[in-house]
């Protein structure tokens, strides 16, 4: 290994060390699952991004955690699966499709089911091939092999099983009920797809008149146009006002219908005038209330948000162009008396920015309350789901134990087509994996299933089941650790816990580890209206994937949202590019060491047993915060022994042997090198897997790559706790110096004398030991160690742990220079004090300026004050030499 440091090129350049390494790796199959009995399995499957899109930072960051955790444990002697996947995407890929579509002047009912989907299928090959790319970018160490995909064959048929069994259980049931309607893609959504943002809208307080011509009834609405749909009014059963109303009937303005009175506990006397319309076709809590009366529910709109053919005259008008008219034509009649200004929230589709109607639909449900009953019971037994951070249980919980049914129906035709058949004649019912022989007399359902729905079964569908003999299934399930964000716990997260309690009997991952979202600088979140957004790949070509993923996964604590900054993935580039720079330094001096002749026996300076000591203290901490996913923690721990103990403390130290005649000394201070640039590159190889991989393999090692090799573990006989107390104090005498040549303007190049006064004789033979480290990087004339040393008049002093070390100012500095230079320094701080304080006690200026600019001002003031009085301390010490 004579030209180790030619391979190694003088700059640290990421694109040219990343370019075509992962293509090596998935050469060599180091990322594929072995199957190996003799190993213990550790598997991840990853949250399948969606076929709509590039992946995001946020994705960036999710799937870095998820590459850490399984590169580790590969290094650890695991048979590791981490399964790569994409999901279909329902709404938001049928939307895409369809934008494309209308760009070309088509829509999908002019293709037909059969080709639109066709046209959808070309699309996701597309942007899943785009989706690989980046996976590539950031080097994620993905088992290809076993990709899946939330609408392939294997998926479908797991699907159905779950349909089946759900439907045969009596859990899934179809029936008319009020769902959040997007009229914009015209599909039911789930409550959790609904987004609610407050608007300026009003209420509109009317009166409708008692049939009976004795008076009217007021109510209050902000959706006038549903009146249409109307069906009675409720008040209390209670309210002394309207008790003797119930039972009678109210005539519907413009519609003159007549509608009942009814009593109901559901009406807040307390709210507006205490009475309520009731429409049970366009409101959730009208269509409780409809149940219980018996009341009829007319719905007034189309799917597209238009009104209907129940809507009189207004019938093909807009639901909110409908509104203006109504108001108008009631304002007309006298029946609208009064509006009011009012801030309601208002729910929106998540997925099309719509204003969700709530509509009468017959949709498809899932009857949550027992599947939610078991997945409770589990979190209160030894195999329960772990959250990392702890607190988002709670989050969870929460959610189950106020479930609502979840319709699992969407009118779209890309997903999973609902497994249930309906007879031309008799409209019977019939739900099965496969369609009814005589299929001609049948038609299936048109919608298909909620995207949530295949997604809730992918850490086990992915596995191989419903074939409960399936190999990898039996090995690999349940998965060991979820990652994910916190803003789809019940998205996803609560689903997969309830449908693998149901279908496998057991929780489908042992921890998931939550994780925030990435915000902007200033803490704003990133989206394509503040145009605040950044795209992972265009940070890679800058600054390469070692970087950004080193920042995304130690930028900050499990559950924490993180800012993104470019500043500090600079920084992670200039620690990345100190490693480069470090470890051809130590290639450069191993004078083509191989790995046989590595040999840590031979006499160790305390530079050496130190060392080795903190790669123990480092190995061991960055495993235990790494099994707790601290992985902030890890960083900084692995950042400090890198930068600080390697490069600026050991591999200055190096160069004394190195450079000297002892040619023992040089073959154990290349074997030290050589190991803990090794065991280092191992412990960064999980977050920054090129560059590591790059060096090591410029390093004497066994093995074919390091993503295979071992991660490394403690090794108790080359700790030396007294070694590691001898080099603090060192360190502690070096930094003592230095400090005090800052201090006074001494360059280190400027030789001086140096006095080191001993505790004891303990103290002082570790300091004779270790007298060419102290004149190496000290740099003095005259160098003195004692114990009972006298210490001139005139001098600089420090005192460490164990010692006190005195500088004499003779040598040192000109004191009558140092004296002109601090009275300059003086006369110009007191002007700067005079000047802020004349500022700051003017009223106008205090009066008239930004708080921003009067704060400043007073931190300026505490600093030159702070910094006088140093001056002044220092000046009285020189006088008084």
């Amino acid at each position: 290994m004579e030209s180790n440091e030619l391979s190694m090129p003088t700059k640290y350049d990421p694109q040219s060390i990343e370019q075509g390494r992962y293509d090596w790796w998935l050469k060599g199959k180091f990322f594929e699952a072995t199957g190996d009995e003799k190993k213990q399995p550790y598997t991840i499957v990853i949250p399948p991004p969606n076929v709509t899109g590039k992946l995001h930072l946020g994705h960036a960051w999710d799937t870095t955690l998820q590459d850490i955790l399984t590169r580790m444990k590969r290094m650890q002697g695991y048979d590791v699966l981490w399964l790569p996947g994409m999901d279909h995407a329902g709404i938001a890929t049928q939307a895409k499709v369809e934008q494309k579509l209308r760009s070309e002047g088509k829509s999908r009912y002019d293709l037909g089911r059969e080709k639109f989907v066709e046209e959808t299928w070309k699309w996701k090959e597309e942007y899943a091939s785009f989706i690989r790319q980046q996976w590539a970018k950031l080097g994620l160490g993905l088992d290809y092999n076993r990709e899946r995909f939330t609408l392939d064959e294997g998926l479908s048929k797991a699907v159905r099983e779950v349909f089946v069994t759900l439907y045969n259980k009596g859990l899934i049931y179809r029936g008319e009920y009020i769902i959040n309607w997007d009229p914009s893609t015209k599909t039911a959504l789930s409550d959790i797809e609904v987004i609610y943002k407050d608007v300026q809208g009003a209420f509109y307080h009317m009166r409708y008149p008692l049939a009976d011509g004795t008076g009217s009834i007021e109510i209050a609405t902000t959706r006038p146009e549903t009146m249409l749909g109307d069906t009675a009014v409720a008040v209390h059963p209670e309210d002394e006002r309207y008790k003797h109303l119930i039972g009678k009937t109210v005539i519907l303005p413009i519609v003159g219908r007549e509608i009942p009175i009814v009593g109901d506990d559901y009406v807040d006397m307390e709210f507006g005038s205490g009475a309520v319309k009731i429409t049970p076709a366009h409101d959730p809590n009208d269509f409780e209330v409809g149940n219980r009366h018996n009341l009829e529910r007319i719905l007034v709109m189309n799917e597209d948000g238009t009104m209907n053919d129940k809507a009189g005259k207004y019938q093909g008008m807009d639901r909110f162009e409908c509104r203006k008219q109504i108001v108008k034509d009631l304002q007309e009649q006298g029946v609208l008396f009064k509006i009011e200004d009012h801030l309601h929230s208002v729910g929106h589709s998540e997925r099309s920015g719509a204003v969700v109607e709530p509509y009468l639909s017959t949709q498809w449900f899932v009857k949550m309350q027992p599947l939610a009953d078991e997945a409770i019971a589990l979190q209160q037994k030894e195999g329960k789901v772990n959250f990392v951070p702890e607190r988002f249980e709670k989050t969870y919980l929460h959610w189950m134990e106020n479930i609502r049914d979840w319709c699992i129906s969407r009118q779209l035709w890309w997903g999973h087509r609902i497994p249930a058949w309906y007879h031309k004649e008799t409209g019977e019912v019939y739900v099965g994996h496969e369609a009814p022989a005589d299929i001609e007399n049948w038609e299936q359902d048109k919608d298909v299933l909620d995207t949530w729905f295949s997604s809730a079964l992918w850490p086990f569908s992915t596995m191989g089941w419903p074939d409960k003999e399936a190999a990898d299934f039996k090995r690999y399930y349940p998965t060991d650790a979820l990652v994910t964000g916190y803003d789809i716990i019940f998205f996803w997260v609560s689903r997969m816990i309830f449908q693998a309690i149901e279908f496998t009997g057991e929780r489908p991952f042992k921890d998931v580890l939550i994780h925030g979202l990435v915000r902007d600088s200033e803490g704003r979140k990133m989206s394509k209206s503040l145009g605040n957004g950044v795209d992972p790949m265009e940070v890679i070509d800058k600054y390469g994937a070692d970087s950004l993923r080193y920042f995304l996964s130690t930028g900050s604590s499990p559950g924490q949202d993180l800012r993104f900054s470019v500043e500090k993935v600079e920084a992670t580039w200039n620690f990345a590019n100190k490693i480069w720079n470090a470890s051809r330094f130590a290639l450069m001096n191993m004078n083509g060491l191989t790995y046989d002749e590595i040999d840590l026996s031979g006499d160790k300076s305390v530079a050496d047993k130190w060392i080795l000591t903190r790669l123990n203290e480092t190995i061991e901490t960055v495993t235990r915060l790494s099994d707790r996913y601290e992985f902030g923690e890890v960083g900084r721990i692995l950042y400090n022994f890198i930068w600080d103990d390697f490069c600026d403390w050991y591999i200055e130290m190096s160069k004394l042997p190195l450079n000297g005649e002892d040619e023992a000394a040089k073959k154990t201070t290349r074997s030290i090198l050589a190991y803990v640039l090794d065991q280092t590159m191992r412990l960064l190889h999980p977050f920054m897997p090129f560059i590591s991989e790059e060096i090591w393999q410029n390093l004497p090692h066994q093995g074919e790559s390091i993503t295979v090799a071992k991660w490394p573990e403690v090794d108790e006989n080359l700790s030396d706790a007294q070694a590691a107390e001898e080099m603090k104090l060192l360190v502690e005498i070096i930094r003592s110096v230095r400090n005090i040549r800052a201090e006074v303007n001494t360059p280190l190049s400027k030789k001086i004398n140096m006095v080191v006064k001993a505790k004891d004789d303990a103290i002082l033979a570790v300091l004779e030991k270790n007298r060419a480290y102290i004149e190496r990087f000290c740099n003095p004339e005259e160098l003195t160690l004692g114990t009972d040393v006298d210490a001139p008049d005139k001098a600089m002093t420090a005192v460490v742990t164990g010692a006190e070390i005195i500088l004499p100012l003779a040598g040192l500095i000109n004191i009558e220079e140092e004296i002109a230079r601090l009275e300059k320094e003086l006369d110009r701080l007191n002007k700067e004090v005079e000047r802020v304080q004349k500022k700051l006690s003017n009223e106008g200026f205090v009066k008239k300026a930004p708080a921003k600019v009067i704060e400043e001002e007073r931190a300026k003031e505490k600093d030159y004050l702070e910094r006088r009085a140093a001056v002044e301390a220092r000046l009285k010490e020189m006088k008084e030499q």
